[in-house]
């Protein structure tokens, strides 16, 4: 269910608001018009993964996360050609390169469980 749309049964109206970092919801019963709601937050961090993962905020933060990993791309496949052109005068450029590879993962696969 997105954010917005109403969940209908007889005897009450539901309306989900997801958010980063939190969760909102009002309810209304049918019979009496009691309004029920709730908001909750799940603290900075949480705030933050979904911004990340571009949970619940929506198509214009989704798209500029698209739009950055691209640029992010780019940017490092520059820098490999630029790293390309200069390394016949820089001996050192590829075991560095490989050493830049290499000792990240081998933290991750110790590491990581």
């Amino acid at each position: 269910m997105k954010a917005g749309e109403a969940e209908w049964a007889p005897e009450n109206v539901y309306l989900p608001a997801p958010r980063p970092g939190g969760d909102a919801w009002v309810d209304i019963d049918r019979a009496t018009g009691e309004v029920t709601g709730e908001v909750t937050d799940r603290g900075w961090i949480s705030y933050l993964n979904d911004l990340h993962k571009g949970r619940n905020s929506g198509g214009e933060w989704s798209l500029f996360i698209d739009v950055f990993a691209f640029a992010c791309l780019v940017f490092g496949i520059t820098g490999l050609f630029l790293l390309w052109l200069h390394s016949a005068k820089r001996k050192s450029t590829w075991p560095l390169v490989g050493a830049g590879l290499a000792i990240p993962a081998a933290i991750a696969i110790i590491y990581i469980h």
